[in-house]
């Protein structure tokens, strides 16, 4: 296979690259989180090792950016940050596995042949849509009906959080995971506002809601 290992420690990213290697595989190895992510992007790779402490651009936001320009490649976190939030902040963040430092490379090797495994998607999905609302991936611009809507960072990122789990809802905790990374409720309404202001914008100028309110449950987009 054809691996990426994204890892600022010389040692441990010197070892995980040999270890590879002498197994049979092609590995490049990036030290700094910006020059991954251009790498990430500009290269075709079967796995990519991630760690989450990185230079640059550190490795949340570097899937994070992966995920939303519809790059499907199995991304493996290798980190030492374990405990069950980062471990869930990982796997929101678009990760396909984590594995915690200090590690076995003997299990590394087997996640990655695992992740080596699955099926690949043949065509990487650029665009989100629901009823006549379409959220693109690669211009970042939003439209429904036609008609573009402008919309802020963290509005874009709450919509297409709803957009990506359609037909399914999302709580208030799993939104805050999600979109503000926050693993506990800091017991603000930031939710019910940035919902109510993509409201005000996805919905209220047309003639019928997307976003649905699930009462005592959470949010959800049909269509």
């Amino acid at each position: 296979m054809k691996i990426l290992v994204i890892e600022d420690d010389a040692t441990t990213g010197g070892y995980i690259a040999r270890g590879l290697r002498e197994e049979g595989h092609a590995v490049d190895l990036i030290a700094q989180g910006d020059d991954g992510l251009v790498t990430a992007t500009a290269g075709s790779y079967d796995v990519m090792i991630v760690d989450r402490m990185l230079p640059g651009v550190d490795g949340l936001t570097l899937v994070k950016t992966l995920r939303g320009a519809g790059n499907t490649t199995p991304i493996l976190f290798l980190t030492a940050m374990g405990s069950v939030e980062d471990r869930i902040a990982g796997l929101n963040a678009g990760a396909d596995d984590y594995l915690v430092k200090p590690f076995a490379f003997g299990e590394l090797s087997a996640r990655v042949a695992a992740l080596g495994r699955r099926p690949q998607t043949a065509e990487l999905e650029t665009q989100l849509t629901a009823a006549d609302l379409t959220l693109d991936l690669l211009t970042r611009k939003v439209t429904r009906g036609g008609q573009e809507i402008d919309l802020l960072p963290r509005e874009f990122a709450l919509l297409e959080f709803l957009l990506r789990r359609k037909g399914r809802v999302q709580t208030r905790t799993m939104l805050l995971e999600g979109v503000w990374d926050l693993s506990f409720d800091p017991m603000t309404n930031v939710v019910e506002t940035h919902i109510s202001r993509l409201r005000a914008k996805v919905d209220k100028p047309f003639d019928t809601d997307i976003i649905k309110t699930v009462r005592g449950a959470g949010y959800r987009i049909d269509g």
